[in-house]
């Protein structure tokens, strides 16, 4: 399902536009600059919370060695923050076959 489908249903479901439903969409996963709720929230270093769906948070991964596989030569990889997705127990349960 890509955001134009998750629009038209949530303009069924709702009973509001399909446009309206996409400017909803927007708000809450944008990943612009100053936009989007969930993107803001996280660039702030806080969490969100969606009950019985999951949590978004940010994470760090620590500097480190590497290779280039191409030559073999050692590189360092810099320390970097990533966003994270931990579904809950209800999102888990429900997708188990």
């Amino acid at each position: 399902m890509n955001k134009t489908e998750m629009a038209q249903k949530l303009a069924k479901k709702a009973d509001i536009s399909q446009a309206q439903a996409g400017e909803i969409l927007d708000h809450i996963f944008s990943t612009k600059p100053g936009e989007g709720i969930i993107a803001v929230e996280l660039d702030a270093g806080r969490k969100v919370s969606v009950a019985g769906f999951g949590n978004f948070t940010t994470k760090s991964r620590s500097a480190r060695k590497g290779r280039n596989p191409a030559t073999g030569q050692e590189i360092m990889i810099p320390a970097r923050k990533y966003a994270h997705f931990a579904p809950a127990k209800g999102l888990k349960d429900r997708v188990v076959d």
